[in-house]
Parts: structure tokens; C-alpha cells; sequence
């Protein structure tokens, strides 16, 4: 039975690496005007019919075993898509999921992801508005140009679709750091972002210090340095800096693990960024120190 799985996998991937760039040479040719067989539909349409019964049988037989292991529903399906798709294909899918709520959210002005009540946002989203709408407007002269350039109708139907999508992944980001701002817990806690690709939790114990302090680092968002320090950077600055009492782990956009003993990150309003973190953790450790004090009493 095993093997019979392992063979289903490999059948899954493996078709899935050949029909995926198909599929899309299909819908491009469709939209280019380009006239398709009606055989080439037919073949693409049924291997792609058995693409997902294959899937789909696959992933019920993973999650019947994780399950007769002793997980839970919830968690075995998780195992399941975790051993039927790739990690890349998980962490781009649930990229592209993270950008599109952000943007619906940010289009429908529900507020900033992730705030609770007596939370602080810390927005760090106005430092890079001037440059992302400047890549915007790039991006829509430049797919205006190549619309009256390109006379062949595949290769312009190519680059109107990447473009197009182009616009939308740059206003995107742009809406994912506006409604995932940094945030300071009530509990003292701190949660640095930038958009829907970077997420650092750091526990208020952890924190030894925070002040005002501009930089200008030349590193990738959430590298670490040889000196175990990350950057947040936005428009190639960063204005706060925190030192912890031991490192944090986080996962970095591309997947990658990493830890850091000193974040530094930018905020619109640096002192007052730094006032309420300092409160949050006063206020939390009073609240701490209180049940002490009545037990002593």
C-alpha cells in the first residue's frame, strides 16, 4: 500500500510540473487569438480532470493515515497537504492568499489586521508610499508602451497578462503593509511585519531594551548580520531598535529560519512607537508584580 502511495505522489508531481506550464500556454493562446484544436482542449482538459482525481485520492488516503496515527481532523489535513504539495507551491499559495485578503481589507477599509483591543499599530507603511506608487505608475506605462509595440498577438497577450499582474502585486504589497502594521500588545509584547511576507513575534520578557535610532541598511527585509542583528527596513531605513535578552526565531519571506538577537525596524512615529512599547511593558510588569504583592500581605 505504501509503495502504491509513493508511486501516486510521484505520478501527482510530476504531472502537475508538466501540465501547469500547459494549461497556462493553453489560456494564453485562447486569449491571444490563437486558434486551438479542439483535440489539444479535449487532451488538456481530461489530464487535468485526472490530475485532481489523483489529487484528490491522494491526499484522503494521507489523511486517513496521519488520522489512524492519532491526530485530529484539522491537523491531519495539514500533514496531508503538507506530504501531497511542496513547500515552495504552500509558501507561494499562501503568499498570494496573505495579498489578496490584505488588498480586499485595505480596498474595504476594515481596519488593521491583528489589533485588539489595547493594542497599538505602529503604521510603517507612509515611509514607502512615494516609491511604491512611483512602480506603479511604471508599471502601467509600461504595459500601455508594450500594448501598441508588440504587434503579435501570443506574445502580447504574454506580457498584458504578467503585467497586469505586475500592477496588481505592487499595489497589493503596498495594501498589505498598510492593514498588517507593526503591533504592540497590551501584554507588552511586540509584532513586527512588513506586509504579508515577514512576521517576527517577540514576548515582552525577551525584551531588554528599546530606543530611537535611525539606520540605513543595505541587507534583505529580516537578514541576519553577523553581529545577530535584523532589518525591517522601509525605503532603506530603520528608526527603532530593540535588544532582546536571547534571540527570537522567525521565518524569513522565502522560508528560510532564522534568528536575531537585535531588531530594528521603521516606524512613521519612532518616539512614540518607543513611548508605548515602554509603557506596554511597565504596565505589564506591574500587572505582574501585583499578585506578588497580595500574596506577600
Amino acid at each position: 500500500m505504501r509503495s502504491r502511495t509513493r508511486l501516486l505522489r510521484k505520478a501527482v508531481r510530476w504531472s502537475s510540473a508538466a501540465l501547469v506550464p500547459g494549461e497556462l500556454v493553453l489560456i494564453l493562446c485562447l486569449a491571444g487569438g490563437v486558434s486551438v484544436p479542439p483535440a489539444a482542449r479535449t487532451v488538456t482538459r481530461s489530464a487535468a480532470l485526472l490530475l485532481l482525481i489523483a489529487a484528490s485520492a491522494l491526499l484522503f488516503l494521507d489523511h486517513r493515515r496521519h488520522r489512524r496515527a492519532g491526530l485530529d481532523r484539522r491537523t491531519a489535513l495539514r500533514a496531508a497537504i503538507a506530504d501531497t504539495v511542496p513547500a515552495p507551491v504552500r509558501r507561494l499559495t499562501t503568499h498570494e492568499v496573505f495579498l489578496s485578503t490584505s488588498f480586499l481589507r485595505w480596498i474595504t477599509r476594515r481596519g488593521p489586521h491583528g489589533v485588539r483591543a489595547g493594542d497599538v499599530a505602529v503604521p510603517y507603511a507612509p515611509g514607502q508610499s512615494a516609491t511604491m506608487f512611483g512602480f506603479f505608475f511604471v508599471c502601467v506605462v509600461e504595459t500601455v508602451a508594450l500594448a501598441f509595440l508588440i504587434p503579435w498577438p501570443v506574445v502580447h497577450a504574454v506580457t498584458l497578462v504578467l503585467d497586469i499582474w505586475g500592477c496588481y502585486f505592487v499595489i497589493a504589497l503596498h495594501a498589505s503593509c498598510v492593514v498588517r502594521p507593526h503591533v504592540i500588545a497590551s501584554d507588552g509584547s511586540l509584532r513586527l511585519r512588513y506586509g504579508a511576507l515577514l512576521d517576527i513575534r517577540v514576548p515582552a520578557d525577551r525584551i531588554a531594551s528599546v530606543r530611537v535610532e535611525r539606520s540605513f541598511p543595505e541587507g534583505r527585509p529580516g537578514a541576519v548580520d553577523a553581529d545577530g542583528v535584523a532589518d525591517i527596513a522601509v525605503a532603506g531605513q530603520t528608526t527603532v531598535t530593540v535588544e532582546l535578552t536571547e534571540p527570537v526565531a522567525y521565518v524569513r519571506p522565502l522560508g528560510k529560519l532564522a534568528e536575531a538577537r537585535v531588531l530594528r525596524f521603521y516606524a512613521e512615529d519612532a518616539g512614540g512607537a518607543v513611548a508605548a512599547l515602554r509603557e506596554a511593558l511597565r504596565s505589564a510588569q506591574q500587572r505582574r508584580q501585583m499578585p506578588q504583592l497580595g500574596a506577600d500581605q
